[in-house]
């Protein structure tokens, strides 16, 4: 069994070099397909094994990866870009499953870091190379459509999922986001796509969550709705993907449509990674439901079923340290301070560059009666916003703590 990298590229010398590192060893062979770099890709890619050819761009992904395909040899196909990295922890599962006789494909778990909406994406760019697996849209290249009519015709064929997150995607964190135009590039076929195709239930949860984002609720919220309306019970990933944003749009002002949306999300048939982000935010609001007038007895319900959420989410993503978080904000409310800090504690120990996350646990930690350890979290929490460049930040919380506690020694 050989397997086959298989990527299409344009001017990504600043991170080609640590995604091919991430796989040296892994794959038998690297096979890049160059559109028109004018930086050092090409002999950053040779310099690390791989044999690159050269195609000018034809205007979308799909024809692009189509070609790349024809250049390989392997019996599978890995398919990344270069703001991805393969984690080494899925290297051995993953051989495993594609000593299967009877597997075509595998869904890869991808940690989307930065994006705190939904940390997890589920991405078919493992399968066996097969003449009839090929390319199709226009933006969001996927294999799919293929691999779906080709188990039409030989049904002896099988999909299956990763359950150890095999891939890191840097591409949706807000300051490669902000610095470069995929929002535009993205926005332009998407909205040529609904042209071609009104209703595409893809193309609406993609658009429409993108209109959402930017401020322009009222057009996001009738295109997810369209979307819904066109998407199929059976596509599973497209609906959670409707649901998700839909229930985002409206949470600021229709909170309980938010939360029944959220709910009709969790319901569907997902790996628990990838609807973490359903999880979480349901959980939000029901923090805020409790919050707000209601009854005793309704705020403990809501709190306990927020609990019981977040406590779903740290068991099938222990790694996720927004899930912690999370957690600690439901036990504070729930006046269980033990729990929220350590909730907090473990959340900072897997991303100690959280300056929120350090003065929610020292908040926790002053509420307990701990003054040493609130004042350390808060010295913390005022050094972490000064490197950040939150100074305004930093001077405000240092006003709002002088009636509260002492920080300098």
């Amino acid at each position: 069994m050989t397997l086959s990298l298989s990527m299409i590229v344009r001017d990504e010398a600043q991170r080609l070099e640590r995604c091919l590192a991430s796989v040296a060893g892994f794959v038998d062979e690297m096979v890049l397909v160059d559109t028109g770099s004018s930086d050092d890709t090409v002999a950053i890619a040779e310099r690390c094994g791989a044999v690159v050819h050269h195609l000018p761009w034809p205007g979308d992904f799909a024809p692009a990866r189509n070609a790349a395909l024809r250049h390989l040899r392997g019996d599978w196909v890995l398919v990344l870009d270069a703001d991805e990295q393969l984690r080494a922890e899925a290297r051995e599962p993953l051989r495993r499953l594609m000593a299967e006789p009877d597997l075509l494909l595998v869904n890869l778990l991808r940690f989307e870091r930065g994006a705190r909406q939904s940390p997890y994406s589920s991405v078919s760019r493992l399968f066996r190379r097969h003449p009839a697996i090929r390319w199709s849209r226009p933006y969001h290249a996927m294999v799919d459509d293929s691999v779906l009519e080709l188990l039409g015709r030989e049904p002896q064929w099988r999909i299956a999922d990763c359950g150890e997150p095999a891939l890191v995607h840097d591409g949706y964190r807000p300051e490669l986001l902000a610095a470069g135009d995929k929002a535009r590039r993205l926005r332009q076929a998407m909205e040529a796509e609904l042209e071609r195709c009104p209703g595409d239930p893809y193309a609406c949860a993609k658009l429409g969550s993108l209109e959402v984002s930017e401020g322009r609720r009222d057009r996001g919220i009738r295109l997810l709705e369209q979307g819904l309306a066109h998407c199929p019970a059976s596509a599973s990933a497209e609906r959670y993907e409707l649901l998700l944003h839909l229930a985002i749009a409206m949470a600021p002002h229709e909170p309980r449509r938010a939360m029944a949306l959220y709910r009709e999300a969790l319901a569907l048939p997902l790996a628990a990674r990838v609807s973490l982000g359903a999880r979480l935010n349901l959980a939000g609001l029901l923090v805020e439901a409790s919050t707000a007038g209601a009854d005793a007895i309704s705020s403990r319900a809501s709190l306990a079923d927020a609990a019981r959420l977040c406590r779903e989410a740290t068991a099938a993503a222990p790694e996720l340290g927004l899930a912690w978080a999370r957690l600690g904000q439901v036990e504070r409310q729930r006046g269980n301070l033990p729990a929220a800090v350590m909730a907090y504690r473990q959340a900072i120990g897997l991303d100690p560059a959280q300056a929120d996350w350090h003065q929610n646990l020292a908040a926790a930690q002053l509420l307990s009666g701990d003054i040493a350890a609130a004042r350390s979290g808060f010295r913390q929490t005022l050094l972490l916003l000064e490197q950040q460049g939150q100074q305004a930040a930093a001077e405000d919380l240092r006003r709002r703590l002088r009636p509260l506690v002492t920080l300098d020694d």
